[in-house]
């Protein structure tokens, strides 16, 4: 685990990383369909909701979804379909998600743990950031948040489906990397071809956020085995009695 906050000095992955991404997701997916999961530990039933990355929807999350159903989670996808980011005014516009998020989960009495993948992870820091007592955690899943656009190979994917490139002022891009003040945890891969692995980094020491660095793709962090036996273990975080992951520990 890294001891310090990124700088900027890093760039984004090199191009061939990028090339191999979609075989390597394949071949965790496969490892996915052979994990054993009867060793993982068992949902206690609360809420969880998981954001898609950009230009992704359901399906993308779909196998990472049923995951947490087979734990004996309540799981829910976002309900907004397409993810091509932000719409107009950002607050508004997370604002607008979070009373969705608060509708989706509106029949459970229990808090909710918020699970991103990619861009969807910055979603999801976000809210916990404005619903402070209805989210209980964040998990990350190869999320930016301490980076810009000049950090991942994908800027000309936001451009392409949102019609312009990613707006990040100086203080956007602070706020971004401010963790919220619920427990945070951050899974990154060094190997990622599409977001700069430093970009994933939550800021230390802080005892409620951790880093915790796997060996996968980005397009397969989703349903890389190792990935889901984190979440597994996060999830099963009691409320209020938080502890820092193993992995995390160690690094």
């Amino acid at each position: 685990m890294s001891s310090s906050t990124p700088d900027q000095t890093f760039g984004a992955p090199p191009l061939a990383l990028l090339g191999v991404e979609p075989l390597r997701a394949a071949l965790e997916y496969a490892s996915m369909r052979f994990m054993n999961k009867d060793a993982l530990p068992a949902g206690d039933g609360h809420p969880v909701v998981i954001f898609p990355g950009l230009a992704t929807d359901r399906h993308s999350i779909g196998p990472l979804k049923a995951f947490c159903e087979q734990l004996g989670y309540r799981a829910y996808d976002w309900g907004r379909g397409f993810n091509t980011g932000p719409q107009g005014d950002v607050d508004e516009w997370l604002d607008e998600l979070s009373r969705h998020v608060c509708e989706l989960t509106a029949q459970h009495d229990d808090s909710v743990s918020l699970v991103g993948w990619s861009l969807g992870g910055i979603y999801a820091r976000e809210l916990a950031k404005k619903l402070p007592r209805r989210v209980r955690q964040v998990v990350t899943i190869g999320t930016p948040f301490a980076g810009t656009a000049e950090h991942t190979n994908v800027a000309w994917v936001y451009r392409l489906v949102n019609g312009q490139k990613p707006a990040l002022d100086e203080a956007l891009v602070e706020r971004l990397r401010t963790p919220p003040e619920v427990p945070t945890t951050s899974i990154y891969s060094r190997t990622d071809g599409v977001v700069a692995w430093q970009a994933c980094l939550n800021p230390e020491p802080l005892p409620h956020v951790e880093n915790i660095e796997v060996d996968g793709s980005h397009c397969g962090l989703g349903w890389n085995p190792t990935v889901l036996s984190i979440i597994a273990d996060r999830l099963r975080q009691p409320e209020g009695a938080w502890q820092p992951h193993a992995s995390a520990a160690a690094h």
